[in-house]
């Protein structure tokens, strides 16, 4: 099972510069995202873990929790150290925290 982290210790994390994967669409990313977040479609995340690195924490975003969590998932059965983020961009916005909006530059 994933391990997640609560919105207040991923905006801490968030804020020191932790890496953010968003599991959501390209067209869910860019309607808005938390700033900074890397596009990683759930779709693609298994082919792609190597692109992530082994040696930090990485903070995995959904729209609510649920596609993160199973991404989370994969990546820790590979080594990352992944961490689903608990209520997703929806709560992230719903705290009036930080929203970028328009397309990844880290596509798939």
């Amino acid at each position: 099972m994933a391990r997640e982290v609560t919105q207040e210790t991923f905006a801490a994390a968030w804020a020191d510069g932790g890496l953010v994967v968003d599991v959501r669409e390209a067209g869910e990313y860019a309607a808005g995202h938390v700033p900074g977040a890397r596009l990683m479609p759930l779709r693609t995340v298994s082919a792609r873990c190597g692109e992530l690195p082994s040696d930090r924490p990485v903070f995995v975003i959904c729209a609510s929790g649920n596609r993160s969590r199973a991404a989370a998932d994969g990546m820790n059965s590979r080594g990352i150290d992944a961490y689903s983020v608990v209520g997703g961009t929806s709560a992230w916005a719903r705290a009036g925290r930080p929203v970028a909006a328009g397309s990844a530059e880290h596509a798939a």
